[in-house]
Formats: C-alpha cells, sequence, structure tokens
C-alpha cells in the first residue's frame, strides 16, 4: 500500500527468539516500524539494517523498505559512510513533547497524593539535573512542618535520599564522571556532610544497592530524615526517585524499612505506568 506516495511493505510480524508467541498484529507493518524505533532508542549508537533484522526477527527487505519511510519522514538518519542507522529529528522532537507534556509530573502526582494520605507524611518526586536533583513534584502532609525540597527546587544529589536513589541506580562510571573531584562536594550546613568525597559516596551507593533503598539524616533539614527509591525506565536507568520526609525522632530506627517497602511499592508502580522496569 502507499502512504502519501511513499511505498510501505506490509510484513508479518515475528516474535523475537526466546520472546512468547503473540496474536498476529493487524497492523504489523506500524507495529514493525515502532519496534525499530524502540530497537534504536535503546542502543547507545547507530546499527546496520541487517543488524536491526536480526534483533527484530525480521526480514531484511521488510526492514530497509520501513527504514525508508522512517527517512523520510526524519524519524531514522542513515550514516551513508558507516552504513547505519540512528534516530532522526523528529525522534528527537517526540521526545521534547514527552517532557513538555510533564508526564512523569502527571501520573506521578497521585501516587504520592495517596502515599501521603496513607503515610500522614510529605512526599516529593525529583529528577537527576547534572549534579543537582530537580523536585517536580512535592506533597505536603497536612500539620507537617515546610520543607525545602518544593516544586523547582534543586539541591546537591550526594545530600539527598532522592539524589542517593538515582545514583545507585546509576553505572559507577557514571557516577565518577559527575564527582570527578573533592570541589564536587558541598555541604548545606556548618556541620560536614559524611559524604564529602568520593569513596564516602560509592561506599554509601553501595549499601544502597543492597537494601534497596536511600536514607538521608538530617544533611539537608537538621532534624529531618528522608527515605527514597528510584523510578526506572524500560532499561532500568533511573528517571526520577520517589522520597517521604518526616522528623526522625517520630520514626523508630526498625520502622525506616518498613516506610522504605511503601515507598519502594509507589516507585515501582511509577515504573510500571511509564512503561519501565521496577528494580528487582
Amino acid at each position: 500500500m502507499r502512504n502519501g506516495g511513499v511505498p510501505v511493505l506490509v510484513t508479518e510480524a515475528r516474535p523475537l527468539a526466546g520472546s512468547t508467541s503473540k496474536a498476529a498484529s493487524k497492523v504489523p507493518a506500524a507495529e514493525n516500524t515502532l519496534r525499530i524505533l524502540k530497537l534504536l532508542a535503546s542502543r547507545r549508537g547507530p546499527m546496520a539494517a541487517s543488524q536491526i533484522a536480526s534483533s527484530l526477527g525480521l526480514p531484511r527487505s521488510s526492514v530497509y523498505h520501513l527504514l525508508g519511510v522512517m527517512e523520510a519522514n526524519g524519524f531514522v538518519l542513515h550514516l551513508h559512510e558507516e552504513q547505519r542507522y540512528g534516530l532522526g529529528i523528529s525522534a528527537f522532537e517526540l521526545s521534547s513533547a514527552y517532557s513538555r507534556q510533564e508526564p512523569l509530573s502527571r501520573l506521578g502526582r497521585p501516587l504520592l497524593a495517596s502515599l501521603v494520605d496513607a503515610l500522614g507524611e510529605s512526599a516529593h518526586l525529583a529528577v537527576l539535573h547534572g549534579r543537582d536533583v530537580l523536585y517536580i513534584v512535592e506533597e505536603r502532609a497536612k500539620n507537617r512542618p515546610s520543607l525545602v525540597t518544593d516544586v523547582g527546587v534543586r539541591l546537591p544529589s550526594h545530600l539527598t535520599a532522592s539524589g542517593r536513589a538515582i545514583l545507585a541506580a546509576l553505572p559507577k562510571s557514571q557516577v565518577r564522571a559527575l564527582y570527578p573531584n573533592a570541589a564536587a562536594f558541598t555541604a548545606r550546613h556548618e556541620t560536614e556532610s559524611p559524604i564529602m568525597k568520593y569513596s564516602a559516596l560509592s561506599s554509601h551507593l553501595d549499601r544502597v544497592r543492597q537494601r534497596g533503598y536511600a536514607t538521608e539524616h538530617g544533611e539537608v533539614t537538621p532534624g529531618f530524615g528522608s527515605i527514597a527509591a528510584a523510578v526506572t525506565d524500560h532499561l532500568g536507568w533511573p528517571t526520577a526517585a520517589v522520597a517521604v520526609t518526616f522528623l526522625e525522632d517520630k520514626l523508630q530506627p526498625e520502622e525506616w524499612p518498613v516506610l522504605a517497602a511503601r515507598v519502594q511499592k509507589v516507585a515501582d508502580e511509577l515504573s510500571v505506568r511509564i512503561h519501565g522496569r521496577p528494580v528487582k
């Protein structure tokens, strides 16, 4: 069939090797186009058409036809010298539109509101922005003190539970790139944070990975503690973190893991909502 004068080859979708078989799509060309885009988005660099065909179990001729249509519409870019295909400007525009529509905030806000209602403590959602965390949702519990973690506020990620949850889910090489030297570490108060050099941060993040959640004890605001868990995308990459903040003297040490489980559950649910992969 034709779409705007460009030939489109309709092909039969084949399941990936080792995957469970699904019912045949009624729109196989559309499905295979989306599969190609998702595959390219999951890789760190461009791919050859033959590699795309092999990875998806599709005929090469079908892949070439679909890539031609996507290239004509700007969704893929053909690198002639390398004979490979990468994502095009139209795919980037979709990504920008995704950010403008604030899906994380829209999907996360009702989940945080329910968490606050259940716990009676304030909660927030933050994303990594350079070495800082940027707060994009703040749900304040009734009769609880004001916090600095309002929407739009940025704080050093190594000082916050949210930041530590995100950093722990990143590759160690990425964390090292964010914190190359002592100048990258700052403190908010006269009392120095226990994490003021990379070795201390690395050890702390190892503990976060082992127990599955991050904590903070008065390093943002004295007397307040926080517990956070990472929200991850389909590649397991940390997209954000859900956190709860409370007066430390109101929570016994044995209650922290119980609260952490509640926070982790919300983070996992948000991961699922963005078609991500919850932390195991």
